[in-house]
């Protein structure tokens, strides 16, 4: 087995042990798929890049990954890991999910496993809502950032905003009045 710095995926091996994640992963991911881990209130996104392993990206700190949802929130800066998805996904459950493939064609497998590649290990820039783990995975596998959940959570706040924005403008929230010392 090569190291994690220097992991290949190679078809036939790539099948071979496919053979043997039925027992394993009940999915059978293949490299390149995209993996949706059902977290307490929100989705972690990870590619699967075969032989057990993911790529997904995390908070520095080095909080264990099922406790990153409040700590992603403050969250400037993530570490692209590659780890074993089993890891990645600890108690809870996950799906292959590659639900934009009839939106966007996804690259070759060989060109999403060697961009995953030169990913590992690198600090990168972290966002909840412009560039989180669902826009970093969809990059890789389409060469295009996208997050369905990241745009929802966008128009709840701008639903929420416009609100408050329509109540004050009704009074219902009057405006804070300073008060002079």
């Amino acid at each position: 087995m090569l190291p994690p710095w220097k992991f290949q995926v190679t078809f036939t091996n790539a099948m071979a042990v496919n053979d043997c994640f039925s027992l394993t992963y009940p999915h059978n991911p293949h490299p390149g798929d995209l993996i949706e881990v059902f977290r307490p209130c929100y989705q972690h996104w990870a590619l699967y890049l075969g032989d057990g392993y993911v790529i997904n990206i995390a908070p520095i700190d080095g909080i264990r990954s099922s406790f990153t949802s409040a700590k992603s929130v403050f969250s400037t800066k993530a570490l692209v890991k590659m780890q074993l998805l089993k890891d990645v996904v600890g108690n809870d459950t996950y799906r292959i999910n590659n639900k934009y493939d009839t939106t966007y064609p996804p690259l070759p497998v060989e060109e999403v496993i060697q961009r995953s590649e030169f990913a590992i290990g690198q600090e990168v820039a972290y966002d909840l809502l412009v560039n989180n783990c669902e826009h970093f995975v969809t990059l890789l596998r389409y060469g295009e950032g996208m997050s369905e959940q990241a745009n929802r959570a966008i128009g709840t706040i701008g639903l929420v905003a416009a609100g408050i924005d329509i109540f004050t403008f009704l009074g219902l929230f009057p405006k804070r009045q300073r008060t002079k010392y």
